[in-house]
């Protein structure tokens, strides 16, 4: 009897979230391909298409996008664990879609993987433009809590595919810090395996600070205090709006957003 032939994988899987994003996509997918460039193994970029109106699908397919996944539910969970389910690599990276990644942060990323004795980890953040007096704050805070707690930001999360699979993915349940949730599930994942989740020092990822533009400084500190005093509220999508909404359209409607918004 044939065998049946063997079926030929990407090393590594790029998942980049995308909900109304055609303005984003092109220069993030200009830095994920020039370190996709730099690295010696193959790898492959998908686009969750998460119900955009805007052309997102297009633009990720002109600029570099290897295949387009379309996912209905306006949630960024979903969209994450929909372009995980199509990707064929052993490892995933999750890229938010207004986060430019370095070659060299994708190289470190994926050293550490192939050193067996990771099972995942993120990157430090920093933002392209100043981003204020809050924004310089919040990321400091970020990196005091990424470094003394061992989490990943949302705009950057590698981990091995098995244990992705294993802890379930993104938790669905959740409308914001599903990647806190999911870093902490990977290190009990990790701690089993005798692996651990890393904090990559050395290569920061750029990403946009455009939040902060859109909504003032005293309205950011006071939801991020609401969801460390409330927790439940992670599990209400009206109770996380602030990270669903974007401000106001030039027409004066309102348009739904995600959290890769950011």
């Amino acid at each position: 009897m044939a065998t049946a032939p063997a079926v030929h994988r990407p090393e590594y899987s790029v998942v980049i979230p995308a909900y109304n994003e055609a303005g984003e996509l092109p220069a993030t997918l200009a830095a994920l391909r020039a370190a996709m460039r730099a690295e010696s193994g193959e790898g492959e970029c998908i686009v969750v298409d998460n119900n955009s109106d805007d052309g997102t699908a297009d633009t990720a397919a002109r600029h570099g996008g290897d295949r387009i996944v379309f996912e209905p539910v306006n949630q960024i969970a979903r969209a994450r664990n929909a372009g995980a389910a199509a990707a064929r690599g052993r490892f995933l990276v999750f890229v938010d879609a207004d986060t430019r990644i370095s070659p060299q942060v994708l190289d470190d990323a994926l050293r550490a993987l192939r050193t067996e004795a990771v099972v995942g980890g993120g990157a430090l953040v920093r933002f392209e433009d100043d981003p204020g007096p809050v924004g310089r704050f919040g990321i400091r805070l970020w990196e005091w809590v990424s470094r003394s707690t061992g989490v990943a930001a949302g705009s950057f999360l590698f981990c091995r595919r098995d244990a992705f699979e294993a802890v379930g993915g993104f938790d669905e349940r959740l409308y914001a810090s599903e990647e806190i949730r999911l870093s902490h599930r990977l290190k009990r994942e990790g701690r089993r395996r005798g692996m651990r989740f890393t904090v990559l020092t050395d290569a920061p990822v750029r990403t946009s600070a455009r939040k902060l533009r859109w909504h003032s400084g005293p309205r950011i500190v006071a939801y991020s205090l609401f969801l460390c005093l409330m927790p439940f509220a992670l599990r209400s999508r009206r109770l996380c709006g602030f990270w669903y909404q974007r401000p106001a359209s030039p027409s004066g409607t309102e348009t739904a957003a995600h959290k890769e918004s950011r």
